[in-house]
C-alpha cells in the first residue's frame, strides 16, 4: 500500500487552500453575483432578503462596469436615494468572494468610514451565506478583523478617512472605492488631493479599479462633476410604454397643479402622456444607459431621483415646494435630489441697490414681525462696531441698525467695553407695544491682540448668551459650534459659510403681489437709517473660483479699497441667531406666534405690551 509523502500532503493542502484565490476570477459581473448570493440586512435596508437588481434596473450598469476589464475608472454622479450604498456593498462582496484583492474604502472622515463598517459592511457580512467564513470574527484572537480593516483570503478591506493623510499613505491597494468625493476636504493636511493620493496607492497594479461615487455639490469646485465631464458621460433613457419613445428623465417634465405635490405626474416628450409612478418605473425598468461622449476608459453615469423606485413624484415635488425660497435648502435640493451641481451666481453685490431698499424703521421702531434680535460685533483697536438684527420665526432677517463705539479695545474694564456692556443690556420699542431686548451676541476674539480681551468679557455674561467667537474659513464648516479646545467659552463661527448664505439671501428678492410692502418677499430687509458706507462694507467681497494645491475650490476675496466691518457684523448676527434656534427657539415659538398673531386673537387671549420685553428680553 502506497503511503502519500509528506510533501505531496503539503502540495495538496495548498493546492485546496490557494488555488482559489490563484485562479482566474469567474467569468460572472458584479450585478451576476449579486442576484445569486446577496442578501439585504434588515437593520440596514426597508426591504431585507434577497438582492434583485431589476429592483432597480439602472443598477446593473453601473455595477458591471466595475467588473468590465476595459473599464478602469467609474464616475457615479447622482442623488440620493437611488441605492448607491447597496451597490457599493455588492462591489465589496464580489471582490472578496470572486476576485480577491487589497480593497481602499475611502469615505469623506474617520467617524463616518467607522459608522459605514458598523452599521453597514458588518451586516452585510454576516448576513450574505457567500461572506461566512471569509472575514473572521472581530472577537476572535488575530482575526485580522478591526473595524477599519478586515483580512480575508487574498486580500483586505482598509476603511479610511480622507481627512487622514497617514490613512492614505500606507499600503499598495488594487481597487479604491471612494464614496462621497465631494465632501472631502480640498487637502489631505498639507499632502494634497486626496483622491489623487488615494489612487497613486494603485499604481502597481495593472488591473487596478477606481470607483468615485458622489452628490454633486457647486458647480466649478465638485469632484464627481468634474470626474463625470472626463468620462463617456452616461445618462439613463427611460422607456415610454405608449410610444417607445426613450428618454432622459428631466425636473422639467414634472407637472402639478398648485401647491398640491399628489398631483405630480411626469410627461412624456414625445407623445405627452401623463405617467404615474407605476408607469414611470415600469418605463425605467425597460429603459437602458446611452453614452454621450467617447469612450476612454472611464464608464460615467449620471442619476436623479427621479429614476428611483423609492421615492415617488409627490415626496420629489413637495420637497421642492418646501425649499424653493430658501436657497440654502434649494441647493440641497438641487444635489441630492436632481443630482446636479449648485450654480452660485454670488458675484459682487450693487450697494447702491440694496441702500434703495431701506424702509422706515430701526432700533426706535422694531417692526412687528422681527420677534428675535441678535447682535454682532467686530473688534477693531480703537472702536467696537455693532450691528442689530432682527428675526421672524420662519428665518426673514430685518437688520435695524449700527453702533459704533470708539475707545481702545486693548483695554479691559470700564470705557468701550463697559459702553458695549450697556448697549447689549438696552431694550427697544417695539411695534408690538412694550420692549425688545438683545437675545444673543457674537464678538469678534480672533484678533490674538484682543482675543483675551474678548474672552474676559464673555464669560461672566454668558447666560446672556454673548458669546466670544473666532472665524474659520472654508465653506464644509457650519455656521457656529463651540470649540473643541481647552476653552468651552469660544465657538467658531464658518465665516465663508456665513457670507455665502448671506449674500444668497440678498439675492432673494421676490416680485411683490399688489397690496403687498416693496421688499415682503426679501430675507434680508434693511432700515432706511443705515449709512451709505454701511452697505458699501456689506458687500466688500466677492465669491470668486480659485485654487488649493491645484485643485478649484471658492473663496471670498476683498474688493480693493473697501473695509468688511458690517459685513462682519451681519455675519455674526446670524452665527447669534443660529444658536438661539439650537437651543431653544421651539420653546419660545409658541409664545412668539401669539404676539405676532396677536390682533387675531379674542380680547381675553391677548398679551399686554407691558409683557412683551419680559417674554423677548435679554435673559433670553
Amino acid at each position: 500500500m502506497n503511503c502519500p509523502s509528506p510533501l505531496s500532503k503539503v502540495c495538496a493542502a495548498m493546492t485546496a487552500n490557494w488555488w482559489p484565490i490563484l485562479a482566474p476570477p469567474p467569468d460572472r459581473t458584479v450585478s451576476e453575483w449579486a442576484d445569486e448570493f446577496r442578501r439585504l440586512s434588515p437593520e440596514a435596508s426597508a426591504e431585507p432578503g434577497r438582492w434583485s437588481t431589476s429592483r432597480a434596473e439602472y443598477q446593473r450598469g453601473v455595477m458591471d462596469a466595475i467588473s468590465d476589464p476595459a473599464v478602469h475608472t467609474v464616475v457615479f454622479m447622482k442623488s440620493a436615494q437611488v441605492g448607491a450604498t447597496e451597490m457599493l456593498l455588492c462591489v465589496l462582496g464580489y471582490y472578496i468572494d470572486q476576485d480577491p484583492a487589497p480593497i481602499l474604502v475611502l469615505q469623506p472622515t474617520v467617524e463616518m468610514g467607522e459608522a459605514f463598517s458598523k452599521d453597514r459592511l458588518a451586516p452585510m457580512l454576516r448576513d450574505t451565506p457567500a461572506m461566512q467564513g471569509k472575514v473572521k470574527d472581530a472577537r476572535s484572537r488575530d482575526s485580522g478583523n478591526t473595524t477599519l480593516h478586515k483580512s480575508f483570503p487574498g486580500g483586505h478591506v482598509t476603511i479610511a478617512g480622507a481627512n487622514s493623510p497617514a490613512s492614505l499613505a500606507s499600503r499598495p491597494i488594487r481597487v479604491l472605492l471612494a464614496d462621497e468625493v465631494d465632501r472631502y476636504p480640498a487637502s489631505a493636511g498639507t499632502e494634497g488631493d486626496p483622491v489623487s493620493l488615494a489612487r497613486k496607492r494603485t499604481s502597481t497594479f495593472w488591473n487596478a479599479k477606481t470607483v468615485m461615487a458622489s452628490t454633486p455639490t457647486v458647480k466649478g469646485s465638485s469632484r464627481i462633476e468634474r470626474a463625470y465631464e472626463e468620462s463617456d458621460q452616461r445618462v439613463f433613457l427611460a422607456k415610454c410604454q405608449d410610444c417607445d419613445h426613450e428618454q432622459r428623465l428631466m425636473w422639467a417634465s414634472v407637472r402639478w397643479t398648485g401647491a398640491d405635490a399628489t398631483t405630480a405626474r411626469y410627461v412624456c416628450n414625445c407623445c405627452g402622456v401623463l405617467w404615474t409612478d407605476v408607469e414611470r418605473w415600469r418605463a425605467v425598468r425597460a429603459g437602458r444607459w446611452h453614452a454621450q461622449a467617447p469612450f476612454r476608459g472611464i464608464a460615467g453615469f449620471h442619476l436623479s431621483e427621479l429614476y428611483s423606485p423609492w421615492r415617488t413624484m409627490a415626496q420629489t415635488v413637495q420637497d421642492f415646494l418646501d425649499a424653493k425660497d430658501q436657497p440654502e435648502r434649494l441647493q440641497t435640493w438641487v444635489n441630492t435630489s436632481l443630482g446636479e451641481v449648485w450654480e452660485d451666481r454670488t458675484g459682487a453685490l450693487d450697494d447702491d441697490a440694496l441702500m434703495l431698499r431701506g424702509e422706515g424703521w430701526g432700533l426706535e421702531t422694531v417692526p412687528a414681525e422681527a420677534l428675535v434680535l441678535t447682535a454682532g460685533v467686530d473688534v477693531q483697536h480703537d472702536r467696537l462696531e455693532v450691528t442689530i438684527s432682527g428675526w421672524s420665526q420662519d428665518g426673514a432677517q430685518w437688520i435695524l441698525g449700527h453702533h459704533v463705539i470708539d475707545g481702545d479695545t486693548l483695554k479691559a474694564g470700564d470705557g468701550c467695553w463697559g459702553d458695549l456692556d450697556q448697549f447689549l443690556a438696552r431694550k427697544f420699542p417695539h411695534q408690538l407695544g412694550g420692549n425688545i431686548g438683545i437675545a444673543s451676541a457674537c464678538i469678534d476674539a480672533g484678533d490674538g491682540n484682543t482675543s483675551k480681551v474678548v474672552m474676559d468679557f464673555c464669560r461672566p455674561r454668558a447666560r446672556r448668551r454673548i458669546m466670544a467667537i473666532k472665524g474659520e474659513d472654508g465653506f464644509r464648516r457650519v455656521l457656529i459650534e463651540r470649540s473643541r479646545g481647552k476653552d468651552k467659552a469660544l465657538w467658531l463661527v464658518g465665516s465663508d459659510t456665513g457670507k455665502r448664505s448671506l449674500f444668497r439671501r440678498l439675492e432673494s428678492l421676490k416680485p411683490s403681489q399688489p397690496g403687498d410692502e416693496p421688499f415682503a418677499g426679501a430675507l434680508v430687509r434693511f432700515s432706511s437709517d443705515l449709512a451709505p458706507w454701511w452697505f458699501e462694507q456689506l458687500v466688500s467681497e466677492r465669491l470668486i473660483a480659485a485654487k488649493l494645491r491645484g485643485m478649484p475650490v471658492q473663496r471670498f476675496e476683498r474688493i480693493p479699497g473697501r473695509r468688511a466691518e458690517a459685513l462682519d457684523c451681519v455675519v455674526y448676527s446670524m452665527a447669534a441667531r443660529q444658536v438661539l434656534t439650537a437651543v431653544d427657539w421651539d420653546a419660545r415659538a409658541a409664545d412668539a406666534t401669539t404676539v405676532a398673531d396677536v390682533a387675531a386673537v379674542t380680547p381675553k387671549q391677548q398679551i399686554r405690551p407691558r409683557d412683551f420685553g419680559r417674554q423677548f428680553g435679554s435673559a433670553w
